[in-house]
């Protein structure tokens, strides 16, 4: 296994990750942004008021693309196996 074979591993497993993590990432965002510009309007400074929503937003979120996320990484992880004698070579 050389140098390149390890960067291209940890640049697939990286992206994976990325793309794995984005859309609980940006619900949690975009209700962090939606929550801040109504405190501002409102002028509520309660500190625990974004907490709720965005657990409600990422559990909702994990809810609809779950089944795309963990089918995203047991893809990497079955490519990654399958993927061992050619490493060794």
């Amino acid at each position: 296994m050389n140098i390149d074979t390890v960067i291209s591993i940890a640049r697939d497993a990286l992206y994976c990750i990325v793309i794995t993590s984005a859309p609980c990432l940006l619900v949690s965002l975009v209700i962090g942004l939606v929550v801040s510009i109504f405190q501002t309007v409102t002028s509520i400074q309660e500190q625990t008021m974004t907490f709720v929503p965005k657990i409600v937003g990422i559990f909702l979120a994990i809810m609809l693309l779950g089944h795309w996320m963990l089918n995203n990484m047991v893809t990497f992880m079955t490519d990654l196996l399958n993927n061992i004698p050619n490493y060794i070579k």
